[in-house]
């Protein structure tokens, strides 16, 4: 039976895809979408039930469960058969567990979206967790847990939830572990495989479900699809649960909680109860006062904070919400001066939420923040559908019809009461203040049960905030000023070459500039700047003085261009690994005049000391926390240091750091501009006459007035990547032992490092990673539950392309991981060498799909593109080479390809691991290594030694010479 159209779906003005709701038989809700320019077709189902439904003592029991539904199922008994399909059809697929939600979704090529519908159907209909797959999964899930246990983030949210209402269910832990999900239940005598089916059959309705269909195919077809395949879910009518009441009861509130976390640092958070913002999605008055209390321009709370150097950020929203409660949020991070000034900032804080009640609520305010939300909605960049359907799949729960595609993104109606009444929610007698500092170390009261995080309460009155509030220092606290960047021109322009791919529209002896026109027709713009300076990065300080040069610059520039920000024109200066990056991407119409601001702000940059000790101390602070990274990431940069020549460790630039003082800038910076090459990339809704004269205004502020601050570069001073080239028939292993004595857990970098950039070999690397990938991970990850992080993925060094299985681990050392990894490899020698050929030709044919694909943005787009600059490659038709690349490769080409560069005792093969050990595993580390190694296995002692001793393949990046032989090389290939 199909819904009555009584309610228009809103969709945005420049959206072409057709939409259609209906209702199948069994009361499951569908959305169908049909755009026929996708190339992937896409699916989500958001079932109503979360672990805020976790029966007591079973805790994770609903994130167990959307973990078991991927394994198999009656019609499809094969083990991991779904994932497998889906990756060996260009797919993805994945899903998450929220409060009262769980999400499952999946993306792959349209000419196989039927049969991985009827797969994804299947977690519906009739799944079958094996007993030997439950007890497998288990570990996994804990794994997960593992990874999460020395994360400040979900350390202080489990915080803020257990000291909330015990009898509410935001009080649980939900994320699930061995002890609730293997070690309780058995001394309770619980089945748990009986409790996840009965869990299942209970709450797996399909009245409590809500699906989306993305695809090429018209509504009518998908229609069909859709009713064959998803009316045998069972329907038992199940009520939805609702959680009523709010989390925090009286004695949670009016309390300052001072927490210890892991990493260097303060941060202040206040949190309100307060009643949804769902409930008033049209009058938004969560988004009306985030805006206010989060806004960073003159006079806000932040700009007062700032200029007293006792913050470094600030942000402010609704966060953690249903439809029953919600919690309004205010983060600071604080300097160690703000760290001594806790009263004062609690003060300044309830001074600005005062000077907002006494202001009234202002509708010019609103109408700028419905006007920049319209046209954010009706521009809205196209995503990829998978990301499209869970978000929609989201909003059916939630919304009405009208506004599944809206959700509360677009306030429409200013209701001054409604915006008056949340404010006085966020009041002193009804606020929970969490601080978190390194300072508290020590602290002995209570430890929060499931993290261990060490934690105090005391009773902090509203009187004792309003007496703080009266006496803080709040001269120069006013409203934010009017916005004069909201773009009023929106207008497309017309270029009248046709130009597909970027060309070359500029070019002197101080800058390039590559230039392609608008395809996505919206009025936006991206533009990309590279200061290529060869006085950045030849040193550890150097480098260390660009980073903090560039901070500074946001810094400055904060105030003038938050506004921008605010109008989606977002903005960034960075450092790179030779100069720094200037960065503008948003609406056209004023992009120009922020563009110009950032420039003249490069040229007379002048230090300031008070802003240099605040920059300093955060620089500091986030080098002295990696090594609290997790050991996979750990890992990957080891092996970043070893391949990749002339870079820093951080150790070095934390070591230069405490050195480094404003002389040392006020020196640096002129002396880094002196020698520039500018590396411009533009696109979008710009015409090329305006594009150049951008770059020359740049060209003439750094170049041409009477005592220039910039020369072109010598020769000689061309930025070059370099990467060390490993040895043919050698494997290379590195290992230490994990930065943070606390973590358990270990990692693996496995590394295969093959070839540079070549269209055959690319492509044929890829094939193998894409074959690989599922097979690895169920293996690796499923079967033998060596942990929840484990992927195989290419990896592009600079060019140099090669091959990383990654894996973090709890339960083995690294040693033992690299030896399952080999195993592995041995294992897919056999599939690899016993494939059918219509399933090679189905995995070339997945491939050639994905790389076709269509970009779905402007960002995207110029990411692609930059990337070919960045790397010094400019192939910018890539995707047609390699695409006829592919086209000609044979199960011949990629077996020998395996046997000569990835199986195990290859005489070519050349791998490198990395492997950081985790304090379960010391005892293994020097028992690994003291072993003398085999013969062609050799252990880098040292790594700066190592890259010293080996050959470095040549740079694809390089001068006016280097590009022209490029053009010239690409234009003799074409004519091949």
């Amino acid at each position: 039976m199909s819904i009555p159209e009584d309610e228009i779906i809103i969709k945005p003005r420049n959206d072409k895809r057709d939409y259609r709701r209906i209702l199948l038989k069994n009361n499951l809700q569908v959305l169908l979408i049909s755009d026929a320019e996708t190339d992937k077709c896409a699916a989500s189902m958001d079932v109503c039930v979360g672990s805020f439904s976790d029966p007591e003592g079973l805790e994770g029991l609903a994130h167990f469960l959307e973990h078991m539904l991927f394994y198999s199922s009656e019609k499809y008994p094969q083990e991991d058969s779904y994932s497998k399909y889906i990756t060996e059809h260009g797919g993805s697929t994945n899903a998450f567990t929220a409060s009262e939600n769980t999400n499952f979704y999946f993306d792959v090529n349209p000419d196989s979206f039927e049969e991985a519908l009827d797969r994804f159907a299947q977690f519906f209909i009739k799944p079958t967790m094996s007993a030997d797959a439950t007890t497998r999964e288990i570990k996994a899930v804990d794994s997960e847990n593992q990874k999460n246990l020395l994360s400040d983030g979900w350390r202080m949210h489990q915080l803020q939830k257990h000291l909330s209402a015990q009898d509410h269910p935001y009080h649980k832990f939900n994320t699930g572990n061995w002890d609730t999900l293997e070690v309780r239940p058995k001394e309770k005598k619980l089945d748990i495989r009986q409790e996840l089916l009965k869990f299942y059959e209970y709450n797996y309705s399909a009245n409590l479900m809500h699906l989306v269909i993305y695809t090429k195919d018209d509504l009518d077809k998908s229609e069909s699809l859709v009713r064959s395949y998803f009316e045998d879910i069972q329907n038992t009518n199940r009520i939805l649960i609702h959680f009523p009441g709010q989390p925090c009861n009286s004695e949670n509130l009016q309390i300052l909680v001072k927490a210890v976390p892991i990493k260097q640092g303060h941060k202040l958070k206040f949190v309100w109860p307060i009643t949804p913002g769902i409930r008033r999605y049209n009058e938004g008055p969560s988004r009306y006062l985030g805006h206010l209390i989060g806004h960073e321009g003159e006079g806000s709370l932040f700009y007062i904070l700032k200029k007293r150097g006792w913050a470094t950020s600030l942000s402010a929203g609704e966060s953690d919400w249903t439809c029953e409660f919600s919690f309004f949020k205010v983060s600071i991070d604080l300097t160690d001066a703000g760290q001594e000034k806790f009263e004062d900032i609690v003060g300044l804080l309830f001074k600005y939420i005062h000077l907002l009640q006494n202001s009234g609520t202002q509708q010019w305010i609103f109408d700028e923040l419905a006007a920049i939300c319209e046209t954010s909605f009706h521009y809205k960049d196209k995503i990829h559908p998978i990301n499209y359907v869970v978000n929609v799949a989201m909003n059916m729960q939630l919304y009405r019809p009208k506004d599944w595609l809206v959700g509360s993104s677009l306030p429409t109606k200013f209701n001054s009461e409604v915006i008056q009444s949340a404010l006085k929610e966020l009041s002193p007698d009804n606020v929970r203040i969490f601080w978190e500092s390194t300072k508290f170390e020590g602290l002995k009261d209570s430890k929060e049960p499931w993290y261990g995080t060490a934690y105090s309460v005391e009773r902090l009155t509203g009187s004792k905030i309003k007496q703080w509030a009266d006496k803080a220092p709040g001269e120069g606290l006013h409203l934010p000023g009017k916005n004069v960047f909201i773009p009023t021109d929106l207008s497309l322009k017309t270029v009248s070459e046709q130009i597909k791919l970027p060309v070359l529209l500029r070019e002197t002896s101080c800058s390039r500039l590559w230039y392609k026109p608008d395809t996505f027709s919206t009025p936006k713009a991206y533009v990309k700047i590279d200061f290529n300076c060869p006085f950045s990065g030849s040193s550890p300080e150097s480098s260390i003085l660009t980073e903090i040069f560039t901070r500074l610059l946001m810094d400055y520039l904060n105030e003038y261009a938050y506004y921008a920000q605010v109008a989606c024109l977002y903005y960034s200066v960075s450092d790179t690994d030779y100069g720094f990056q200037v960065t503008v991407v948003g609406y056209n119409h004023k992009l120009t005049i922020l563009l110009e601001e950032v420039t003249q702000q490069i040229a007379n940059f002048k230090v300031k000391p008070d802003r240099f000790a605040v920059i300093k101390e955060l620089v500091t602070k986030e080098y002295q926390n990696l090594k609290f990274q997790q050991p996979y990431q750990q890992a990957m940069y080891y092996c970043s240091l070893i391949l990749q020549d002339q870079t820093w460790p951080w150790t070095e630039l934390l070591e230069v750091l405490p050195h480094l003082e404003v002389e040392h800038l006020v020196q640096f910076h002129p002396l880094m501009i002196s020698r520039v090459f500018l590396e411009s990339y533009a696109a979008g809704n710009l015409e090329p006459k305006e594009t150049e004269s951008m770059i020359r205004h740049i060209e003439d502020v750094f170049f041409k007035s009477s005592n220039p601050l910039s020369k072109p570069l010598f020769g000689s001073q061309y930025m070059t990547d370099r990467v060390v080239k490993l040895e043919r028939g050698i494997s290379y292993f590195y290992s230490t032992k994990g930065l943070n004595p606390s973590d358990e857990n270990s990692a693996l970098v496995h590394y295969i490092q093959v070839h540079q950039d070549d269209f055959k070999l690319n492509v044929t690397l890829q094939l193998f990673a894409m074959i690989a990938k599922q097979p690895a991970f169920h293996q690796l990850r499923s079967v033998e539950q060596l942990g929840y992080i484990t992927v195989l993925k290419p990896r592009n060094d600079s060019g140099v392309r090669g091959v990383q299985i990654v894996i973090q681990s709890s339960v083995k050392g690294p040693g033992q991981i690299d030896l399952r990894v080999e195993s592995f490899l041995k294992m897919f020698e056999t599939e690899l060498n016993e494939m059918p050929s219509e399933e090679f030709k189905n995995h070339v044919n997945a491939l050639i799909n994905m790389k076709l694909e269509k970009h779905k943005n402007l960002r995207e787009e110029s990411g692609f593109y930059w990337r070919e600059v960045s790397n010094g490659t400019f192939t910018f038709d890539r995707i047609e080479r390699e695409v006829a690349a592919l086209k000609q490769i044979t199960q011949k080409d990629l077996k020998d390809f395996f046997n000569e560069y990835i199986k195990v005792g290859a005489p070519h093969k050349k791998g490198l691991s990395v492997r950081v050990y985790g304090s379960k595993h010391t005892s293994e580390y020097e028992t690994d290594n003291s072993k003398p190694p085999e013969s062609s296995v050799v252990r880098i002692e040292d790594i700066f030694s190592f890259r010293r001793s080996r050959p470095l393949y040549g740079s694809l990046k390089g001068g006016f010479g280097h590009l022209k032989h490029k053009i010239k090389q690409n234009s003799v290939q074409d004519h091949k």
